[in-house]
């Protein structure tokens, strides 16, 4: 028998009633720079310091515009954004290159740095969200939704030193990740960005991305500045549509939405980016509140805050909190912005170096914003060591970096359903394969893969199978029947006399449905229900009398309830990466046995989107007559659901006390057995629950999670460590607090009562 001991040191102060973390009011300070920083902030002029505040997009660089494939750095052009403008900062989003081409570019740009009269190289970002999305030949991981299925915080930590280590190899330093957004609202189109709707999970794996990403040394060839984004509620609008305004008071917005980005602090993030929208009116780029109080003043957050795509701009054209353009830059600079993604023209350090002329910025606001870029840099060695060279980039698309790719996607993919024991297939079996997600690339990544929004198919690497070619290799080609189109949207996809016409020979019916690949606002839908023609391919299916097996290769969940009735197996793919496609295979088949548990509540219906955490109780009095009761939860699948091919049971749920103090911690302790007859991966939640608090309480909350592996009949105790810190929410004073009083402990089906004290 083995055990596992999962510890977490957080801090815990003292009250007479309750523990409690008392909101700040302390007014922030400003920031002080080592002599190096000083030194460098002292030789520069108005004119540089406003250059190195200033981030645009490389494109303006290029001499024949984008998407050609012989594109180069026009000389006139980069020297203007350099010598003239003394750009600090630039950044692609759009175009992938090899990493030959991204050590000359990369190269050239340095260059022309090092020539200035201060030799301060270029902090060049990049959006390597899920992998080094715009480099040929990196390795596409799956997307964040998937990986907060795997439960498993130590590949998180891996895929983020993956990326950086592929990143640095060709001089990008900075990557705009991790997505810190709790993804509570499915409609929103940045879901599969999002490590799912529960702030724990987010939390923990945000903070296991940081740490992967940066290291222990920033200077290292393993290491890249991460970016926390967005700060802060940004996954929450009110409508569910790409940056469009929030509701959200502040009792919610620190219950849900800041806790990840406080934990990602303290793991040391680098840097931030803001919000693109608005809260409760006021938009993040202007927010002083947001960006200085709250962000500075209490979370004591030092690095680099940087806005979004226009975003400052965007206070005068679309938040019109600004009467001009130079008013949008002034805001956005004195509330906290330290560098701006402009990013298409040299506007913005035109108007600082005004506006300080003017009195309107001060000078030691610009040197704060310019101290902390500086520090930025020197501290992932640029100073010293400015260019990359070709002897890095053999570490990308490593044999190793596709390993960790597989395993991650092995332990993403959740059964969702499995009547009968429908899955695992055997070999030889006769697959009729048909949906516009079975010979789709696009569908296996969708954003920032090798495009903004990752659906132009030619750029993928022919060594990327789609799912069509992942179940001939493992079946045989002669045992696979599709008429699968790679286009998404082609009218094969969705032919349902295909499968009336073959379904004669075949033993099962593989389905892929979903969502093409999006990217931000061109992801915005107004209904989760699938779409009606891929809905009809079910119904075909079933009518054939075969057992219908559905694959969902999804950034969100697309709903289907009746259509769902009639399928005997369901599997939740996400978004899996380059690797996706065989680890699918590989779950249909067997050789691997699912493990993955959803991050979050797959809705029934459109009208009842419902977070797992809610407050009430999911079994509901009724006061109509003659209707005793109704079901006031009913979701599709619930948050964590996820089965195996084979079976765990709970027992002996123990702690080893009922009553405690908050100078106490609590053991926790659960045997898990495997019941079945192969090995599998489990993943034991714990949640709490409070019997009573001053505010409602909710109907549960996750707390801990591990994730152990059990060979057939093995049993293995599982140990959680609970303080009373653990157990905390938001009062009506916006004081975190801990009440005195009873609480549940659940694993499983499972529960325990705990007492605290007075």
């Amino acid at each position: 028998m083995k055990k596992i001991t999962l510890l977490i040191s957080i801090w815990l102060g003292a009250a007479a009633f309750f523990s409690c973390e008392k909101k700040t009011e302390a007014i922030y300070q400003p920031q002080t720079f080592d002599k190096e920083v000083q030194d460098l902030l002292k030789k520069m002029s108005l004119e540089e310091k406003a250059g190195q505040m200033t981030q645009i997009d490389i494109r303006n660089l290029l001499t024949n515009g984008y998407g050609n494939t012989d594109e180069k750095l026009d000389t006139a052009k980069l020297q203007e954004a350099i010598q003239t403008y003394h750009i600090g900062s630039i950044l692609n989003c759009i175009q992938a290159y090899t990493p030959e081409k991204w050590i000359e570019l990369v190269s050239q740009i340095q260059n022309e740095a090092l020539h200035t009269t201060n030799k301060i190289p270029v902090l060049y970002g990049t959006d390597a969200v899920h992998g080094v999305g715009f480099m040929k030949g990196a390795v596409i991981l799956p997307h964040n939704i998937g990986l907060a299925a795997t439960r498993n915080d130590a590949l998180v930590q891996q895929a983020g030193t993956l990326t950086a280590k592929e990143a640095r190899a060709v001089g990008l330093t900075w990557n705009f990740a991790p997505v810190l957004d709790v993804g509570r609202e499915p409609y929103w189109s940045r879901f599969e960005e999002t490590f799912g709707e529960d702030v724990y999970i987010t939390t923990q794996m945000g903070r296991a991305a940081v740490t992967g990403m940066e290291g222990s040394d920033l200077t290292s060839v393993n290491s890249v500045a991460s970016c926390m984004k967005h700060f802060l509620g940004y996954s929450a609008p009110k409508n569910g549509i790409d940056r469009t305004p929030s509701h959200i008071p502040e009792i919610i917005l620190r219950e849900y939405y800041l806790p990840p980005f406080k934990e990602a602090i303290q793991a040391g993030a680098s840097t931030i980016m803001i919000n693109s929208a608005e809260i409760n009116g006021i938009p993040c780029h202007g927010n002083k509140w947001l960006l200085t109080d709250l962000l500075r003043g209490e979370l004591g957050f030092k690095g680099l805050v940087c806005s979004d795509w226009e975003d400052v701009i965007r206070l005068h054209t679309w938040h019109k909190i600004a009467a001009t353009p130079k008013d949008a830059v002034m805001i956005a600079v004195n509330a906290g912005v330290d560098m701006s993604m402009v990013p298409n023209d040299y506007s913005f350090p035109k108007y600082v170096i005004e506006l300080v002329n003017e009195g309107k910025i001060s000078m030691e606001r610009i040197d704060e914003a310019v101290g902390r870029i500086l520090t930025l840099k020197i501290k992932l060695g640029l100073l010293k060591k400015p260019l990359p060279s070709l002897e890095d980039i053999k570490v990308i698309g490593s044999d190793a970096h596709q390993q960790i790719a597989l395993d991650a996607a092995r332990e993403s993919i959740t059964l969702l359903k499995n009547k009968n024991n429908c899955l695992p297939l055997t070999k030889g079996k006769k697959i009729l394969l048909a949906g516009p997600a079975a010979n789709s690339l696009s569908a296996l990544h969708s954003a920032w893969t090798y495009t903004w929004q990752g659906a132009n198919q030619a750029l993928y690497p022919a060594s990327i199978q789609t799912v069509k070619q992942a179940l001939e290799v493992m079946t045989g080609q002669g045992n696979v029947k599709t008429n699968a189109s790679p286009v998404f949207t082609d009218a094969a996809n969705y032919d349902a006399s295909f499968i009336q016409k073959n379904a004669a020979a075949a033993d099962v019916i593989v389905l892929c449905i979903g969502e093409d690949a999006y990217a931000e606002q061109p992801g915005v839908i107004k209904d989760l229900n699938l779409p009606a023609a891929q809905k009809q391919l079910i119904v075909a299916a079933k009518k054939t009398g075969k057992p219908v097996i559905v694959c969902l290769l999804e950034g969100r969940p697309r709903l289907f309830p009746e259509e769902e009735e009639l399928t005997d197996a369901v599997l939740m793919c996400y978004r899996p990466g380059n690797k996706g496609a065989q680890a699918i295979a590989e779950v249909l088949f067997g050789e691997v046995n699912p493990s993955g548990k959803l991050p979050f509540t797959y809705p029934r219906y459109n009208g009842d989107i419902t977070t797992y955490d809610h407050k009430f109780k999911e079994t509901e009095q009724q006061l109509s007559p003659g209707v005793s009761e109704f079901i006031a939860f009913n979701p599709q699948w619930p948050f964590g659901h996820g089965l195996s091919y084979t079976s765990f049971s709970y027992t002996n749920l123990k702690v080893d006390k009922k009553e405690f103090s908050l100078k106490d911690s609590i053991q926790v302790q659960v045997d898990v057995t495997n019941t079945g007859s192969r090995t599998g991966k489990e993943v034991i939640e714990l949640y709490s629950r409070d019997h009573y608090a001053s505010i409602t309480p909710s109907e549960r909350r996750l707390r801990k999670y591990a994730k152990i592996e059990l060979k057939a009949g093995e049993k293995q105790t599982v140990l959680f460590t609970i303080k009373a810190s653990d157990l905390q929410f938001v009062n009506k004073d916006l004081i975190t607090v801990t009440e005195a009083g009873a609480f549940d402990l659940i694993v499983g089906n499972l529960r325990t009562e705990i007492h605290l004290n007075d």
